[in-house]
């Protein structure tokens, strides 16, 4: 018999759970809208995507720009996460490093519309950069670490510059399909290697 203090998960901890996995349902589906049509895209695209009814995405997200927040910090997050993850599970310190850049570009290409949305004077966007840089530069000083401890990349390698240098690569990547930011940063990757 099923008792209190069993261990078993009670009807809250399940309904938390549930909570958190359809936010991130509806963060995910919110990204892919963001990707194809822009933040501004109509929230019944969202709820389309999601399956969910729009008033599912108010009582989350009650504003848009709420909304565009929590897209932005999830991605943020995934990618954070991905570093230490991909560091343990990559052939090298140097495959680890490249196959998170690839997944930084993912993330800067893909958030179409997201920077002119942080330029506005809206002040629930105003934390947002320090948060991106608080995640993602200890991650990526991680990885450029092992990477230079190993020999693969040139020591004192600034993690701030090398994100800053991807980050101006991607600029306008999707306004010119004559234009791979994703070749040109491989090429960036590439040129760490000592000679």
């Amino acid at each position: 018999m099923v008792g209190i203090g069993d261990g078993s998960d009670s009807p809250a901890v399940r309904k938390r759970a549930d909570a958190r996995r359809n936010e991130r349902t509806l963060l995910d589906a919110a990204a892919a809208a963001f990707v194809s049509s822009g933040v501004h895209v109509p929230v019944r695209d969202i709820a389309a995507r999601a399956g969910v009814g729009v008033g599912t995405i108010y009582r989350h997200f009650p504003t848009r720009a709420d909304l565009v927040v929590a897209v932005y910090r999830h991605q943020v997050d995934e990618c954070a996460k991905a570093g230490p993850e991909l560091l343990a599970d990559s052939t090298s310190p140097h495959a680890a490093l490249a196959r998170w850049i690839d997944l930084f570009v993912d993330f800067l290409v893909t958030k179409h519309g997201l920077a002119e949305a942080l330029q506005s004077d809206d002040p629930t966007f105003q934390t947002l950069h320090t948060s991106f840089i608080d995640r993602l530069l200890p991650v990526c000083a991680q990885l450029l670490d092992a990477a230079a401890e190993a020999g693969q990349i040139i020591p004192d390698i600034d993690p701030y510059a090398l994100l800053r240098g991807v980050g101006n690569l991607c600029i306008g990547a999707g306004n010119d399909s004559r234009y791979d930011a994703r070749r040109m940063v491989g090429i960036l990757i590439a040129g760490l290697r000592p000679e």
